[in-house]
């Protein structure tokens, strides 16, 4: 451990807050550190020296009656309302369990708020997964695990591999060429990555069961400079990438919606 470290660590060890692990090193290390030395004991006398100060200061009583003297004194019901209205005032029981729902409603609303709020990091941390998972795929020899262009050798492929195997749909008459599939993660779980190449372009098409967040209708996002088309439908969770223009990429992500749904 150098100086400049102990130095960082000096004061926690003095309070205590150190593991035992750290507490031993920055011991070691002052034990044969003149310099550091020096400076624990300087700064065990500060504390020394600031414990034995009377450093408090206690407000004289006559200043709380002086306070109070100056603070009117609150007016009642009665004073400034009209007997008949003032009699028709709530109880104070009424006013404790209007407080108690006011309470509760502001708790659900926050945890409300709470769950939207998580909810949005994790839609995020997704997209961020699909990203990383995409540019990954990019490298040499990770684009698939499974390369082939006919359907009925990729979905197979995952059988056994998935707790649902994804539907693999044929397009290349349409222009999406199917170049294969493989494993990948996204949100910390295995999803199926169906991948197409349009012209030069790789698309990864991502499969997974779908939660109960997911949304039936398609959502169009750029992200990172990737067209992102995100949708669910039949139990699934689909999200597709690619730089392709956005309008090809909704034309393939139609036809595969299409295709799912008439049972391909």
């Amino acid at each position: 451990m150098t100086c400049d470290e102990a130095t960082v660590l000096l004061h926690a060890l003095l309070d205590g807050e150190l593991d035992a692990g750290h507490a031993r090193e920055v011991e070691a290390h002052v034990a044969n550190c003149p310099r550091c030395a020096v400076d624990v004991r300087q700064f065990r006398q500060m504390r020394q020296a600031m414990s034995a100060a009377a450093l408090g200061f206690a407000a004289p009583a006559a200043l709380r009656g002086r306070i109070e003297a100056a603070i009117p004194a609150p007016a009642t019901l009665t004073s400034i309302l009209p007997a008949s209205v003032a009699a028709a005032a709530p109880s104070r029981r009424v006013l404790l369990k209007g407080f108690a729902l006011g309470a509760a409603l502001s708790a659900a609303a926050a945890t409300g708020i709470v769950f939207l709020m998580q909810g949005a990091d994790q839609e995020q941390q997704i997209l961020d997964d699909v990203v990383s998972a995409h540019l990954r795929s990019l490298q040499a020899g990770h684009l698939t695990d499974v390369p082939s262009s006919d359907r009925h050798t990729v979905k197979p492929w995952f059988n056994g591999r998935l707790a649902v195997a994804p539907p693999v749909v044929d397009l290349a008459a349409q222009g999406f060429t199917l170049l294969g599939g493989r494993l990948d993660y996204i949100d910390g779980k295995p999803v199926a990555a169906i991948v197409y190449r349009r012209r030069a372009h790789v698309i990864n098409l991502f499969v997974a069961p779908a939660t109960g967040v997911d949304r039936g209708g398609a959502r169009h996002e750029t992200v990172q400079g990737f067209n992102v088309r995100r949708w669910a439908g039949q139990g699934l969770r689909f999200i597709a990438i690619s730089d392709i223009g956005a309008d090809e990429l909704e034309e393939l992500g139609t036809r595969i919606e299409a295709a799912v749904r008439a049972g391909a």
